[in-house]
Formats: structure tokens, sequence, C-alpha cells
């Protein structure tokens, strides 16, 4: 069965002007999303990030409109496994990297009170939903997915899926830090996330595996908190 890799033409017609308009649409969610005001509303950090999950989510929905990924959307079980066994071992190479045995658990932090609805809203929805989705389809689904189809007729299968790779990872990480300075330990967890869910997308020509890593990472560190916070 054939899929976007194996398209023998390689890339549709706009693919790159679907990459620039999506880039520019990325870069304007981050600057908006960083000078917004704070109302001291509750909700104005979860509301602040709206503009973000808009400008990755726009250009997605229209490159998947347009693009038409043959069997990206493509489900298989075989998608939760990989998604539960990457994440959880993503989570425990980033322990080691920080050396996690050696501190305490991470706890709820100052957002309304342990488990608020607050709390959910900001870190269950927002961080373990809607963040790994929307940055998912954008660094993985457009920007993966077009580099490789506009290198894969010159440069061949590997270079291509190399290439698109190493940018949809390195993406990744310049967005985490236009929002706070990554130190090197922390910038290295954030490529090697990216970096398995592009692998992971190459390999198997779908993304619901890279969503589910993507989840699950997250998911790991909210589901620690919790922990910490019970037993302090």
């Amino acid at each position: 069965m054939t899929d976007w890799r194996s398209r023998p033409r390689g890339a549709r017609a706009g693919d790159g002007q679907l990459l620039g308009l999506a880039l520019v649409a990325a870069v304007t969610g981050v600057l908006v999303t960083k000078v917004l005001p704070s109302t001291g509303s509750p909700w104005a950090p979860v509301a602040s990030l709206l503009p973000l999950w808009l400008g990755l989510a726009a250009p997605a929905a229209l490159f998947l409109a347009r693009a038409r990924p043959k069997g990206l959307l493509r489900w298989r079980v075989t998608d939760l496994v990989w998604g539960l066994g990457l994440g959880l071992a993503l989570r425990l190479v980033q322990g080691v990297l920080e050396g996690a045995d050696l501190q305490p658990f991470p706890t709820v932090q100052n957002v309304g009170g342990p488990f608020s609805s607050r709390w959910w809203l900001e870190q269950v929805v927002a961080s373990g939903v809607v963040a790994p989705v929307a940055e998912e389809f954008f660094f993985r689904a457009v920007i993966l997915v077009t580099i490789y189809r506009l290198l894969r007729r010159n440069v061949g299968a590997v270079a291509a899926g190399a290439a698109a790779l190493l940018c949809s990872a390195g993406a990744f990480v310049l967005l985490h830090e236009a929002f706070a300075l990554l130190s090197v330990v922390a910038a290295i967890q954030l490529f090697l996330l990216g970096a398995v869910c592009a692998a992971l997308v190459l390999l198997t020509g779908r993304i619901w595996g890279a969503v589910l890593v993507h989840v699950v990472y997250n998911a790991t560190f909210i589901g620690l908190s919790m922990i910490g916070t019970y037993a302090g």
C-alpha cells in the first residue's frame, strides 16, 4: 500500500507555499501570545495560549485539506502500543538526564489549589491533550511531511527523511525556547521527543502514534505531580 512517503512525483503543487504560510502563522501565534497582556483572570494563562494553538492548528487543518497526505490519518492498534511504550521510555530517559532519582516528586504548583478546576484546565486539558495534539499536527504533519515531500525526489527518501526529522525536531525545540530559556538538558529532552515522534511518523506513515507518544510523555509528568502532591 502506498502513502504520502512513496509518491513517485514528489511534492504536490503548493506544498512550499503551504509550508511558508504555516511558519508565518506559527510565528504570529507565538508573538501574539507573548505580547497579550494578562487580565489577572484565573483563566488568563490558558486563554493567552489560544493564539498560539490557533497558529498551529489552522495551518495544520489547511495542510490536511489541501495537501491530502495519503495514509497519514490512518489508525492501527500498533499506534497505541508505540505511543505508550515510547512515551514512557522517553519519560524515563528524562528522569535519568535530570537525575530524578535524587530529587523529590514534582508537585502541583499554585494554580488555584491542588486539583482545582483551574488545575484540571491548565494541566490536564491544556498540557495533557490540547498542546500535544496541536504541536504534533503542526510539526509532524505540516513541517515533517512537507519537507520530506519537497526533498524526496531530489535527494532520496533517506536523506529527505533525515532532513525532515531534524527540521521538525529543531523547530519543536525553538517553539519552547520562545517561551522559556531552556537548559541544555531540557533542550536535549525536547529534541529527543520531537525526533522520536518524527521517526515514528516516517517509519509508519501515520501520525497517531506520535500524538500518543507526546500525550503519554506529558501525562506522566502530570501523574507524577499528583503523586508528589498527595505524598506531600
